[in-house]
């Protein structure tokens, strides 16, 4: 998976070429059949969907999935339909002279008006001859002769084109006497029968201009989702809500927005460990000592900037002192800025085949969820996904076991020494946890966190991703069986360190940095309050 840092989207296990400019078939074509996407724009009438069909049929096309609900959208119909490249072009061509063609996420223009028309028999009758002629759609009309405005019809229009609309105001004022209460080219002020239009211009204020071929066969994976959880019982209000509330809260939270809770723990005399968390996702970490600097978990993408600005706040990030990056494991949230650093960033083998596949479930039981392939996607184009440039992986290990964990390498950082244990996939493939017995320091990635002290704003963000995913976990009888393994590392390592008068560390991968006391996570030391000025607010 790769998204450029300005957000654009390559997919390397679906890539694209236009027809038509908006219409997407797979690079490689020949005689076998392939499958294809398209969003169809039918008429509300009886037999237009029957028609679509027969035309599909009619070209030898196998409909694999389709979806439409005129409470969602009474015109946009979704199709998969598996067919040679000749018979889909066919196909294609067909639906678009008929007019069944989604070719367009362009916001339509909105007009309301007052017009004054005569009181004449076939007034209205050709009032709407100008109407139509702009192919204007009528979302509105009012008038009545007994009311409080017997001589005005109140009237508001959907237009494709701006210049239509320029030109069906022309045409209006030279015949009649119009006020216009609203004219907006944004799509804000469209109506539930153009959902999908309004739905790609929520998108686009998220992400940016995108144009037509990138946002079509995206909304057609968007409302796969939607299929999905619909099946599932849920709301599609509520899914499409808990997309765009995902890219809103991180475009929100950036810049003069940025915010986080900063832990600074001195662990020796010249070293000492920084826990970040950002308004949203996984918590960064950095070890600072006299030798090196080294980043554990990055943060989205999204949020490079505004970290480096608080870690210059924090006088971290010396040039040349960063010598590595360790990955936990190849959600966004914990490795999307990744990129950004021209370090090295170590990983497991698994977290890196997640990456090239844009698939957080790849190597698991949950690979084929059409959910969690296209959340990743989505996830890494609202955060601003950016792949690693130097890839270093961990060893495969000697066969030595901690707890449940293979040991698959040993790694120093800041001159304490780590072993790398090897997760078993109950949150994602790859995943990996960093333990030092003798420094009191475990690593838990997404595996074990301290829920109880995220804050509302962060613990409503998580929430999203569990429900557009059903569970973040790709298999969650493994996660719970490694969480109980971790909390029992955790609790032998107390007793060790009791008699030095240490504690173990519990680094997770959301929340701050805790202890274990009594069977809960409390969070250890003092926690700061960093806004973007570099201002530190003690609790």
């Amino acid at each position: 998976m790769c998204f450029s840092r300005a957000g654009a989207f390559i997919c390397q296990s679906r890539i694209y070429i236009e027809m038509k400019g908006v219409h997407c078939i797979p690079m490689s074509e020949g005689n076998s059949p392939i499958r294809y996407s398209f969003i169809a724009r039918v008429p509300d009438t009886p037999g237009s969907l029957h028609k679509a069909a027969e035309i599909v049929k009619r070209y030898q096309g196998n409909i694999n999935r389709i979806q439409f609900d005129r409470r969602i959208d009474p015109f946009t119909v979704f199709f998969e339909l598996t067919a040679i490249g000749p018979d889909y072009r066919n196909i294609i061509r067909t639906l678009d002279e008929l007019g069944y063609l989604q070719t367009s996420l362009q916001p339509l223009s909105f007009l309301k008006m007052f017009v004054y028309l005569p009181h004449c028999p076939g007034a209205l009758f050709e009032f709407l001859n100008y109407t139509t002629s702009c192919r204007a759609n009528i979302a509105y009309i009012d008038f009545d002769d007994m009311g409080r405005h017997p001589d005005r019809l109140t009237i508001s229009l959907n237009l494709e084109e701006h210049e239509a609309a320029e030109r069906l105001l022309d045409t209006l004022r030279s015949k009649y006497r119009i006020e216009v209460t609203e004219y907006d080219n944004s799509g804000a002020h469209l109506d539930d029968t153009v959902f999908y239009l309004r739905f790609a211009q929520s998108i686009r204020d998220i992400i940016g201009n995108s144009p037509d071929d990138f946002l079509l066969p995206l909304l057609g994976d968007i409302n796969h989702i939607v299929q999905e959880l619909m099946s599932l019982g849920e709301s599609p209000k509520v899914v499409f809500e808990s997309i765009l509330s995902t890219g809103k809260s991180l475009k929100t939270t950036t810049g003069e927005h940025f915010y986080a809770d900063v832990q600074h723990i001195v662990l020796d005399n010249d070293l000492d460990l920084y826990c970040f968390q950002p308004p949203c996702g996984g918590s960064i970490y950095l070890f600072s000592s006299p030798i090196e600097q080294v980043i554990i978990d990055t943060g989205y993408g999204i949020y490079y900037e505004d970290v480096q600005d608080m870690l210059r706040a924090y006088n971290l990030l010396p040039v040349g002192k960063l010598t590595r990056i360790i990955v936990t494991h190849a959600d966004a949230d914990h490795c999307g800025a990744t990129g950004c650093y021209h370090v090295p960033a170590l990983m497991h083998p698994g977290t890196q085949k997640i990456i090239e596949a844009a698939n957080r479930a790849y190597g698991s039981r949950s690979e084929g969820s059409i959910l969690e392939e296209v959340y990743t996607r989505l996830i890494g184009l609202f955060s601003k996904f950016s792949s690693p440039e130097k890839v270093v992986l961990f060893a495969e290990g000697q066969g030595e076991i901690v707890g449940l964990f293979p040991v698959m390498d040993n790694i120093t950082i800041a001159g304490i020494r780590f072993q790398v244990l090897e997760g078993l996939g109950g949150h994602q493939y790859g995943q990996i946890y960093l333990f030092s017995e003798n420094a009191g320091l475990i690593f838990t990635a997404d595996t074990v966190i301290n829920f109880e002290h995220l804050t509302s704003d962060r613990a409503a963000y998580s929430s999203l991703a569990a429900f557009l995913v059903t569970s973040v976990n790709v298999d969650s009888d493994i996660a719970r069986r490694e969480r109980t393994a971790l909390f029992e590392i955790i609790g032998k390592t107390n007793q060790q360190l009791e008699k030095k008068g240490k504690v173990c560390l519990v680094c997770g991968g959301h929340g701050p940095v805790s202890i274990l006391l009594g069977g809960k996570l409390v969070p250890y030391g003092t926690i700061e309050k960093y806004h973007v000025r570099g201002e530190a607010e003690h609790p």
